[in-house]
């Protein structure tokens, strides 16, 4: 085996050069994205290679090492969370070609006809269903392809759907972010749950309320306030009690159906005195049409029961496992697995009893307990039940194929650019950055936090790649771990809606590709804003009275 290369977290012996090199290439992918007005896949490509020459040139990472990181990113940028976006599209293509779709608009149009309530309902209580469920931008696809179906525009539908995605991330895909981060920090699991459930019920009672003043501005948001109070507090009480009492497995699960069902038994005895109206959509329109047969309405919305009943099956551990020991083959990337090492202090200085243990690199091609294959099955069987042959659903497939195809080459690059920058050490260099201030740490290395799923697209991989610096750099300031390891997942939930993972799903969900750059800009302040409230709220945590006493004793 060839010598292990250890990072450096400040190549040129200027922490603030190292840091400004570190940043080019985020500084490039958002310059070109939200300024130039680039299209996302070559933006994208544009940042992958500037973050190779950091990495190469700056960093002095083994060149072969550097392109092994950017095809082993890419590959799972393809798989798993490409193929969770092809099938999701395909499922959705199919119900559009046999109008389907339409049906559904009506139905829920007649629940909720206010478009304010809507986002309530499906961005935020039915979003976090399928992010409990799912995660890696499941939520988003679907939401923002219903609000598409209900008259929104494709900006509206993508970025409020993106907004709405921010408090249940942390314990999304029943509780991965979570047992991740107590996988790297070596805390205990259940205080890591319940820390995060004594921070993000705040939020939960916030978004519904925030989520439609971005819509439709303050005044109009006080016209549902009902049903957004509703919808926060019967999310948040669960999400603190199961959290804090269970643990982090099911708490979006039981959250989003209590959320749902209290806004629909609200919706039965209370309605918005003043019906508000989506810009050039009539309304009325969808009223006349929604008497629908119930046979024609279950038909509509027995592909998306499929869909979570599969997506649920699929997220249970027991079923994961039983089909990763059909098949779940392991590929050890060359010239990268066990042969790059991250060095103090982002981990433990190492000791003789407790040696550094190398980065591995194992892409597994689960292909079988993949989400994406769980989607794709609901997909077939509601097909073939809604009269389609199997060359028939080929075709759409094809179809489907073509239309994302950008969508998936943006995401293939964007994971090899963040792979790069997570093995050649550079996200480490602008952590640390973050992480030397003092007093103020509570709310900046909540904002790392913020920074790493960013960067990452994905609350579990900022809990990797931070998790362990937080809890060291807690203990070096004299703050409670668990508070900052908790922290980290906190206020990433927040970066959720501004990386360009989430982005890409979005555009794709709402046949908008090549607009990212309008929908960055629609939702960089929310999430800036939210970031920084988890952050005040941490720092209240850390020193004051009563907020301290939230600490786990």
């Amino acid at each position: 085996m060839e010598t292990i290369w250890s990072q450096n977290y400040d190549p040129l012996n200027n922490a603030i050069l190292s840091t400004v090199f570190a940043a080019l290439p985020i500084v490039i992918l958002l310059g070109f994205i939200a300024l130039l007005k680039i299209k996302i896949h070559y933006a994208a490509l544009f940042g992958l290679l500037a973050a190779l020459f950091v990495a190469i040139v700056i960093y002095q990472m083994p060149v072969q090492a550097a392109a092994a990181t950017a095809v082993y990113g890419a590959g799972y940028g393809l798989f798993p969370i490409g193929w969770i976006v092809l099938n999701l599209i395909f499922l959705y293509q199919l119900t559009v070609n046999k109008g389907l779709f339409s049906l559904i608009r009506q139905h829920l149009a007649s629940i909720a006809p206010d478009p304010r309530i809507q986002v309530i309902l499906i961005a935020f209580a039915f979003g976090a269903f399928f992010e409990g469920a799912a995660g890696f931008g499941t939520p988003v696809a679907i939401t923002a392809a219903i609000l598409m179906q209900l008259g929104f525009r494709p900006l509206a539908a993508a970025g409020l759907s993106l907004i709405a995605n921010t408090a249940p991330v942390a314990f999304g895909a029943l509780g991965t972010p979570v047992i991740a981060l107590a996988a790297v920090t070596g805390l205990d699991l259940l205080d890591l749950s319940a820390m995060i459930g004594r921070q993000l019920p705040f939020f939960s009672l916030i978004v519904p309320f925030w989520v439609v003043w971005a819509m439709c501005g303050f005044k109009n948001m006080l016209g549902v306030w009902p049903a957004a109070l509703v919808a926060g507090v019967f999310f948040a009480v669960p999400q603190f009690l199961v959290s804090n009492y269970h643990g982090p497995w099911l708490v979006d699960i039981i959250a989003s159906i209590c959320s749902m069902i209290a806004i629909i038994i609200l919706l039965k005895f209370w309605q918005p005195k003043i019906l508000w109206k989506l810009p050039d959509y009539d309304i009325s329109s969808v009223e006349v049409e929604a008497n629908v047969p119930r046979k024609a309405m279950l038909r509509a919305w027995m592909p998306w029961m499929l869909l979570t009943f599969f997506v649920f099956v699929w997220g249970i551990p027991a079923v994961k496992s039983s089909l990763n020991s059909i098949s779940a083959p392991e590929f050890k990337v060359a010239y990268l697995h066990n042969e790059i090492q991250r060095t103090a202090p982002i981990v433990p200085q190492p000791t003789a009893d407790a040696p550094t243990k190398p980065e591995e690199a194992i892409f597994k091609l689960n292909w079988l307990s993949a989400t994406g294959s769980g989607i794709l099955l609901a997909a077939i069987i509601a097909g073939f039940a809604i009269g389609y042959s199997f060359k028939q659903m080929l075709q759409v497939y094809t179809e489907t194929l073509w239309r994302v195809r950008f969508s998936l080459i943006t995401i293939a690059a964007m994971l090899a650019l963040g792979y790069v920058t997570k093995y050649s050490g550079t996200d480490a260099t602008l952590g640390l950055a973050l992480a030397k201030t003092g007093y103020l740490y509570p709310f900046f290395g909540t904002m790392l936090g913020w920074l790493g799923v960013a960067l990452t697209g994905s609350d579990t991989a900022s809990n990797v790649l931070f998790g362990s610096l937080q809890t060291i750099t807690a203990k070096q300031t004299g703050v409670d771990p668990i508070l900052m390891a908790a922290a980290n997942s906190s206020g990433g939930v927040m970066g959720k809606m501004v990386d360009a993972q989430s982005i890409v799903v979005a555009s794709t969900a709402t046949n908008w590709y090549g607009h990212e750059g309008e929908i960055l800009r629609y939702v960089f302040f929310h999430s800036i804003a939210l970031a920084s409230l988890v952050g005040i709220l941490v720092y209240l945590q850390a020193y004051v009275i009563p907020f301290s006493h939230m600490l786990i004793k």
